[in-house]
């Protein structure tokens, strides 16, 4: 049968000439359209005649011979792809190598082929229907391409009945190089009823302060409170900061508020839901009723003490002795932890990455995380030990930047790292040792001396400060710290600590006020005029200058009021900006 004889019963050649703004084009679109409404009817006739071929099959027991159709019957169809990203539920593969048929599965099949049938027949209505739609749009004069009127229609036809899924996370744009991150909690912060009820109700302030992302603690639950040793990774409201429902509030006063939302990711290592049978906690449980993230000692390394039953690949990293340390190079640990970050992005709203931990496994996996989940920021904890002599620290510390660097090229250039060289260097120089803080080429001696951009720089966290106080800013100094990384180069974080509970958020606010004023970013020019035991001048961008150190005469370096007027000053410190 011919396309026009087939076409005949629906629309004539002559209804077609009564459309004055009709073209040559829209009729060829047309036809086709119809010739595909041809094959859904066809395809729907001939799966009527399967399904009485397979019922008469079936009372004969009849092998199945073709396997691929048989696959293709039992496998699932989704709408959105979405659909392994919005439940924690994770569903099961259905595809494997079908049995003979028996008469119960030969009449599964005929069913089957049956409901292809019904699907084939709505599928000839909607075609039909687009297909008027764009007819009645050209009848009415439309001007637009053939391609526009098609694609138009098409798409307020799908739209009625498909959901199209888009993440509640990553929309919110930022400028990479004018990030002023701030961590939203400390070692104790999961004491309190619901830490995501206050910090989400100072929104509006730290948005209003310049903070453009907010770094949470880890979300999951875990057998320490803090939840850095996590377990059921899908299980949220197990978390000791407030439940799942708490969480996404607070996200949504973030992103109302336009700041970004950061996770902090645990993965390097997980503590088991149950003991195998040599009695390690090595039965991982992921907190959903399928198999998503449940793992076995397949996923533990294998050169991991005291876990010395994991039989997976050797560690990539350095061990985490409080836990079993999994193994990232099983494919089905990527894939696990890529579909949890995913659902973490699109149902939960999460639009960036803070890795823990990130020495203790290879930077192409964390780089392959960030691929798969493209995050709108990302930095990873790199923390390793800086290089003392028996003068204390040593002054040339490039060897530890050049970790920070290299770690981040591992991960193909996706991620940022925590500037502890920064931070080792100057907690140290505002002792009394400013000199330290140029190094022999006249630069920044910490990771934005090398890679500005790509380094986060901070002065303490959950870890180095807090209650904890592992390797502490001397707090007496922290206000000179802060001139210094918002005056800098880099992608400077603020603590929760140092901005709430030590009362210094007017005077930090003040420094981020004036880093945006004059376009401070994270590839600023930094200009060291001096670096003296009691003294460090520099110019930034040549529109800044900032002075550390208790020195009040500076002689000759002194900027010129003419030209500068003092935009932020505080104890040993002072900040120059120029006037307009």
């Amino acid at each position: 049968m011919s396309i026009v004889t087939c076409l005949s019963g629906v629309v004539t050649p002559s209804m077609f000439l009564s459309f004055k703004h009709v073209s040559f084009s829209l009729l060829a679109v047309d036809i086709l359209w119809r010739s595909q409404v041809t094959m859904a009817s066809m395809v729907a006739q001939a799966a009527q005649v399967n399904v009485l071929r397979e019922s008469s099959l079936s009372s004969s027991h009849a092998p199945v011979t073709n396997k691929k159709a048989m696959r293709a019957c039992m496998a699932p169809s989704f709408s959105s792809v979405s659909s392994t990203f919005y439940s924690s539920k994770r569903l099961r593969s259905t595809s494997s190598v079908p049995r003979p048929a028996t008469k119960r599965t030969t009449i599964k099949s005929a069913l089957d082929v049956s409901k292809a049938a019904n699907e084939a027949t709505e599928n000839l209505k909607k075609a039909s229907e687009v297909s008027k739609e764009i007819m009645k749009e050209a009848a009415e004069g439309t001007v637009e391409s053939v391609k526009e009127v098609t694609n138009r229609a098409l798409t307020r036809k799908l739209s009625r009945k498909r959901s199209f899924h888009l993440p509640r996370g990553g929309n919110i744009k930022a400028d990479p190089l004018r990030i002023v991150m701030f961590q939203g909690f400390n070692w104790e912060s999961w004491k309190s009823p619901s830490w995501y009820d206050i910090i989400g109700n100072r929104a509006e302030e730290l948005a209003a302060a310049g903070i453009t992302d907010v770094w949470f603690p880890p979300p999951s639950h875990s057998v320490a409170p803090q939840g850095y040793m996590p377990g059921r990774l899908y299980d949220l409201s197990a978390s000791k900061y407030g439940n799942e429902e708490k969480l996404f509030e607070t996200i949504n006063k973030f992103h109302k508020a336009g700041v970004r939302c950061i996770a902090d990711i645990v993965v390097n290592h997980r503590c088991g839901d149950a003991q195998d049978e040599r009695g390690e906690w090595v039965i991982f449980e992921g907190g959903t009723p399928d198999d998503a993230l449940d793992w076995g000692p397949w996923a533990v390394v294998g050169d991991d003490y005291p876990y010395g039953n994991g039989t997976g690949a050797p560690d990539t990293g350095a061990d985490f002795e409080a836990a079993p340390d999994i193994d990232h190079t099983n494919e089905r640990v990527q894939s696990d932890i890529i579909n949890w970050m995913n659902w973490m992005k699109y149902k939960i709203g999460f639009d960036g990455w803070r890795f823990d931990f990130a020495k203790g496994y290879g930077g192409y996996f964390v780089g392959k995380y960030i691929e798969k989940t493209e995050p709108g920021f990302a930095v990873g904890e790199l923390w390793t030990n800086m290089c003392y002599g028996y003068g204390g620290l040593d002054y040339n510390q490039d060897g530890h930047r050049q970790q920070l660097v290299d770690w981040v090229h591992s991960t193909h250039n996706r991620s940022t790292a925590f500037d502890f060289t920064t931070k080792g260097i100057l907690q140290e120089a505002v002792k009394g040792q400013l000199w330290r803080l140029r190094d022999r080429n006249s630069k920044p001696p910490g990771m934005i001396g090398y890679w500005p951009e790509k380094a986060v720089t901070f002065l303490d966290n959950h870890d180095t400060g807090s209650t904890q106080n592992h390797w502490p800013f001397p707090s007496e100094h922290i206000m000179q710290g802060y001139a210094y990384i918002l005056t800098h180069s880099g992608n400077p974080c603020i603590f929760y600590d140092h901005f709430y509970d030590w009362g210094l958020k007017d005077e930090i606010t003040r420094l981020i006020e004036l880093r945006k004023r004059n376009d401070i970013n994270a590839r600023s020019k930094v200009h060291i005029v001096t670096a003296e035991n009691d003294l460090y001048v520099a110019k930034i961008d040549d529109c800044v200058i900032l002075k550390i150190g208790p020195r009040y005469d500076m002689g000759h370096l002194t900027p010129n009021s003419g030209d500068y007027k003092i935009g932020a000053v505080g104890k040993d410190y002072c900040v120059w900006e120029k006037k307009n």
